[in-house]
């Protein structure tokens, strides 16, 4: 493990760095919340403009440590996150770019890099609670397509979306990890229909689809049929491996923030607000030389992330809850007024728990593929 940073890497950095200050000054406001037209092409024109500065391909075809380094810097500069399409860029993307043909990439990535086509996530079941090997979408292959009916649940995005990427169970006859599929599937195809769903927050950036009868081209499968569920550990991997490390550098700009706001507002003078921000600075320092060490597994496995994403996942969820806990109690009644965007952020880090995997699935992962115990 070598979490240190090469000159060229360093290098890398500073071009960077000195990109982003040129730029960032230059860009439009940001649309409204509600506004998911206006949403998806202020994300999309941000992606264009880093790809034509050569910065398009750092999510795949760099390496673990230079995405690292783009990600740390890109949030520090306060640069547009990648928004509508972070399923494209950091799940569906990276799936297709280690598992995909050659033709595959060809046709979906461009899309992607180039701020083109949105994606949007197709797994989670309103049946199958967390057991995502559970999922009952069935696909019947028909010549050259599979027809899809069923339904998904917490589609990331759907409302703005192109493309889907999709599992469906292709043979029911054989345990449920190994009859699924992985498929990318047009959000414009006959029978796909979305209903949004409002979150706590107030938001309706997911999604219920509904899939009646949804013809799928059999060359759109990634993988083989009924190797869906390693394809998909592939997917989960990246989304719990390198997916949030923007995050963990927001969340330590967040509690700078808040302990400035402690300051200001005189609870900085109590011992334990003090010493609860302490360890919380603690905790995000120690969940930023985890993230190193994922990427430098990455590095020596070939680029995909390793298991030990999903004990950074375990330990962030509450990490950010703990976060912005502690700004409910520094901020006091300010803490519940709506208009302020903490509230919203303590409302989503509700989800952190549940999102991108259970914190109790993130458990299991870890006592059985880490620590080797038995299956319970």
């Amino acid at each position: 493990m070598d979490l240190s940073y090469t000159p060229e890497e360093e290098a890398f950095r500073a071009r960077l760095r000195a990109w982003l200050a040129k730029v960032l000054p230059s860009l439009p406001p940001k649309p409204s919340p509600d506004d998911w037209p206006g949403r998806r092409a202020y994300d999309l024109g941000w992606q264009r403009m880093l790809y034509d500065a050569g910065y398009g391909e750092v999510h795949w075809d760099a390496s673990p440590t230079v995405r690292l380094i783009f990600l740390e810097e890109t949030e520090n500069a306060g640069a547009p996150y990648v928004g509508a399409n972070f399923v494209g860029l950091l799940h569906a993307g990276p799936t297709i770019a280690a598992e995909g043909t050659a033709e595959q990439r060809a046709r979906w990535l461009p899309p992607v890099l180039r701020g083109e086509e949105v994606w949007c996530q197709g797994f989670s079941e309103p049946e199958a609670g967390s057991d995502l090997a559970a999922l009952r979408t069935r696909a019947y292959r028909d010549g050259d397509e599979y027809v899809v009916t069923g339904s998904k649940i917490w589609t990331s995005h759907a409302e703005v979306a192109d493309w889907c990427e999709l599992l469906v169970r292709t043979d029911p006859s054989v345990p449920k990890h190994r009859g699924i599929s992985w498929l990318a599937m047009r959000m414009d195809a006959p029978g796909v229909t979305v209903r949004p769903l409002r979150t706590l927050a107030g938001s309706t950036e997911f999604a219920e689809v509904f899939l009646d009868e949804v013809r799928v081209p059999v060359a759109h499968r990634v993988g083989e049929e009924n190797d869906g569920w390693r394809v998909t550990m592939v997917t989960l991997s990246f989304e719990r491996g390198t997916a949030f490390v923007g995050e963990v550098v927001a969340c330590r700009r967040v509690l700078r923030a808040i302990a400035r706001e402690a300051r200001a507002c005189g609870r900085w003078d109590d011992p334990v607000v003090r010493r609860r921000l302490g360890r919380l600075n603690a905790e995000f320092r120690a969940l930023w030389r985890l993230t190193q060490w994922n990427v430098s597994e990455a590095e020596s496995s070939g680029g995909v992330p390793g298991v030990g994403g999903s004990v950074f996942k375990l330990r962030y969820s509450r990490a950010r809850q703990e976060l912005y806990e502690a700004a409910a109690e520094v901020l006091g009644v300010r803490a519940l007024d709506l208009g302020q965007g903490w509230v919203v952020d303590r409302l989503s880090s509700l989800a952190y728990t549940i999102a991108a995997g259970t914190s109790e699935i993130q458990r299991n992962i870890v006592g059985e593929r880490i620590l080797g115990l038995p299956k319970g």
